[in-house]
């Protein structure tokens, strides 16, 4: 059985043991896994390594449920070899390849610099007839997966050198299974700090609960915590019916009026509260530049974006920093605006709404994880903080570039009175509205944009 190899190596910041230790903590598997792709984890055990369960440590192991050629599989991989500050390796116990094992190695590489390498040695079933089916087609598919790994390792390292003189902190996340809030909870965790998520289940090891609508929480368990990040809502992507506007301004007002005056109240107060706002706050305005000293729009999201804000006022009267990301679209494909349009776009179906004049604030998702964490780690900033890359672009532009991206073309429009009367205020103020958003608080207080170009952003986050 001949044996196909395929080797990455790219040079960290970082010593091997901070790199190593990145890897072996709760969250690195799912900040490592490639947001294309399709990969939900059934389970994990842990096993003896550097720390109680090590993820990676000798006997640990996890099953997948992965579709490496769009057929759903179940991929069992057990981590051996530990040394710790050296190496790991994950071998096959059942899956999709024949034989299949993954050595992960950290080796001194000068300077406090660390060699991290990836390699893989693997066979396909069925011999040279399954290398032929599908060798060329797996290659690929580890070229831009280890490609996106290794750049995301060296930035989130990057990151969390930055404030590596401060405390870890106990942190607490509302909404900690959504899109955001699954990667904001890996980031941190793989950075050193705990992470308590805030759900309408019971309360447990690593979860609190509560239910804004009863007005229920579990305020006993809140002392101690050093932030709170408040993400959770309701979905705003539907039609906007008259129970479903209710629905998006009280989930926002309950849910952050009631962890406002909860934590408020605390013996033990957090220093600092993240809750989230969004840019539809500043409403249609064509293209005025939007910093955060504009005042609000006249639309259903400024009103909405008010409320949201004004309903965190509790927690700032107790003397606890508060935080107002008013987050752009977020780009990633796992979910969110990006995802809807990946279908059309892939076929050559793709192309500007409306006029396409309007902007479109976008960042990515790593960026909106790392403007976050930089305001979770200075105390400088306060009130409302815009989370959008530097470089906003009109929908033409957005819509240009993503085709250009995918190598498809750009040519189908959709006119606006069709997306009004599918769609109704929820097309026009989600869609069509022009918001020409600057992110000066984070310029100002020194952050370093992953992706400030939209090129280079959609080209990361898809993998291209």
């Amino acid at each position: 059985m001949k044996l196909e190899i395929c080797e990455y190596q790219t040079p960290i910041t970082a010593t091997p043991q901070q790199v190593f230790d990145w890897h072996e903590r709760p969250g690195a598997f799912t900040r490592l896994s490639p947001p294309w792709e399709k990969v939900n984890v059934i389970s994990r055990t842990g096993g003896v390594g550097s720390g109680i369960g090590s993820a990676i440590g000798d006997g640990a192991r996890v099953v997948l449920r992965v579709r490496p050629w769009g057929v759903p599989l179940k991929w069992v991989i057990r981590h051996q070899d530990f040394i710790s500050g050296k190496q790991f390796l994950d071998v096959q116990e059942s899956g999709p390849f024949a034989t299949y094992q993954h050595l992960h190695q950290f080796a001194p590489g000068g300077d406090d610099t660390t060699i991290l390498t990836d390699r893989m040695e693997y066979a396909f079933r069925f011999g040279g007839f399954g290398k032929m089916v599908a060798g060329g087609a797996t290659r690929r598919k580890f070229n831009r997966a280890f490609g996106y790994r290794h750049q995301l390792t060296r930035s989130d390292l990057a990151d969390h050198q930055l404030y590596a003189h401060k405390p870890r902190l106990k942190v607490l996340i509302s909404g900690p299974n959504g899109l955001l809030g699954t990667q904001l909870s890996a980031f941190l965790t793989s950075g050193g700090h705990q992470v308590i998520g805030l759900t309408r289940g019971r309360s447990s090891e690593t979860t609190i609960h509560w239910n804004p609508a009863t007005g229920e929480i579990d305020s006993a368990r809140l002392e101690g915590v050093d932030a709170v990040i408040h993400l959770a809502g309701e979905r705003i992507a539907a039609r906007w019916t008259a129970s479903k506007r209710e629905a998006v301004v009280g989930s926002r007002v309950r849910g952050t009026a009631l962890l406002a005056n909860t934590i408020a109240q605390l013996n033990n107060k957090p220093a600092v509260m993240i809750s989230a706002s969004a840019i539809g706050y500043y409403g249609d305005r064509g293209v005025e530049l939007l910093d955060e000293s504009k005042g609000a729009g006249d639309l259903f999201l400024s009103e909405v974006g008010k409320r949201w804000e004004e309903s965190a006022e509790p927690a700032r009267q107790a003397g606890i920093r508060v935080v107002h990301p008013r987050i752009g679209i977020v780009l990633t494909p796992a979910g969110g605006a990006l995802a809807s349009m990946l279908i059309p776009f892939r076929l050559g179906l793709g192309g500007p709404l409306g006029n396409g004049q309007q902007f479109w604030s976008w960042i990515t998702i790593d960026d909106t994880i790392g403007g976050i964490h930089h305001a979770l780690m200075n105390e400088a900033i306060h009130g409302p903080m815009n989370l959008v890359a530097p470089n906003p672009a009109t929908n033409q532009e957005f819509s240009r570039t993503l085709a250009g991206v995918l190598h498809r073309p750009c040519m189908v429009a959709a006119p606006a009175f069709a997306l009004k009367m599918l769609l109704g205020q929820m097309g026009k103020e989600l869609l069509l509205a022009s918001q020409r958003v600057l992110p000066q608080v984070l310029l100002a207080t020194g952050y370093r944009f992953r992706n400030p170009e939209l090129k280079e952003g959609l080209e990361f986050v898809l993998g291209r």
